[in-house]
């Protein structure tokens, strides 16, 4: 069979044509592929690994409206940055449509396997969700910290974790760890979704500030890069009506095919752990251990949390 001959994937209720499964979309360079060695992954690959993580995937991914990174000449080629859902998808594809500022957005919803596979083979690399669901659009339950280093300095990111997840203890916040598979980390609080965003954010940069002026001289809140230095920056900036984060379990556009893959805080110890520490060649082993069991489910409201960090702050 040609390398560019379609092949069909059955997923439920339907079925989905994979077009040039064979085309090379992570040429072989300089990235890890689980092994040690270089991979090269193709449109089949992609679409396999989705199908695979798929059971973990979808519940981080149902109700919310995706904004889709397309490499659809493969990652060295141009990038396409997708909000509006496109004519032509099938019917059965999940569409809301969301406001913005002088109009509406028809973005797509990835509710079923059989959506992720479609995407896949538009060459969605990367899917990045809203943090929180189209029918309570303004009512985030996750807030995210991005902990974005200066530089590729894993140990530094590796650090504010720690700082971090103490201080949200200490809050009463339960938190869960994911790397980006690109530079660094997530953390995510799963929220009730009582407060709008405005409030969120608040506490999200109150909660940053408080740990940025505990470490000056290591974490910044700075938004400039000026302005950082080689300080970490506490990144809270995704937490706003129609920003995006990542999707656990997404592939990056980079060399390898790095997967923004959730773990548990104790695999924070481990001293081979980096941001692209899982592929697309084993982050399902990764998914199967569900690292984020329990700690995702325990979702909080702000209240008592902020009341905490008022008094902590004095």
């Amino acid at each position: 069979m040609s390398q560019d001959a379609a092949r069909t994937v059955r997923a439920g209720r339907h079925t989905v044509e994979v077009h040039r499964p064979g085309k090379v979309l992570f040429p072989a360079g300089s990235g890890r592929d689980g092994t040690g060695g270089a991979g090269e992954y193709t449109k089949g690959d992609l679409v396999d690994y989705y199908r695979a993580v798929a059971p973990f995937m979808l519940p981080h991914l149902r109700g919310r409206p995706l904004m889709l990174e397309r490499h659809p000449d493969g990652v060295d080629g141009p990038r396409f940055m997708q909000k509006n859902t496109p004519e032509h998808y099938p019917d059965w594809i999940s569409r809301v449509e969301m406001t913005k500022e002088g109009g509406t957005v028809c973005h797509t919803v990835c509710d079923d396997t059989a959506t992720l596979l479609y995407l896949a083979d538009q060459a969605a690399v990367t899917l990045h969700r809203w943090l929180s669901r189209a029918g309570r659009a303004d009512r985030p339950d996750r807030l995210v910290f991005d902990l974005d280093p200066s530089g590729d300095d894993f140990p530094r990111v590796r650090e504010a974790a720690v700082l971090l997840g103490e201080l949200l203890d200490e809050l009463g916040l339960p938190s869960a760890l994911m790397t980006t598979g690109s530079r660094g980390l997530h953390v995510t609080v799963p929220l009730k979704g009582d407060q709008d965003f405005d409030e969120v954010r608040e506490f999200a940069r109150d909660v940053a500030d408080t740990l940025a002026a505990a470490h000056p001289d290591r974490l910044t809140t700075a938004a400039r890069k000026k302005d950082r230095g080689d300080r970490l920056y506490l990144d809270i900036q995704r937490n706003a009506y129609a920003q995006t984060a990542v999707a656990p379990f997404s592939v990056r556009a980079l060399p390898g095919a790095p997967v923004a893959t959730p773990l548990s805080w104790d695999q924070l110890d481990d001293p081979g752990l980096h941001a692209r520490r899982w592929t697309v060649a084993d982050a399902v082993e990764q998914a199967r251990t569900r690292p984020w069991d329990g700690g995702m489910s325990r979702a909080r409201a702000l209240g008592p949390a902020r009341r905490r960090l008022t008094a902590l702050r004095g």
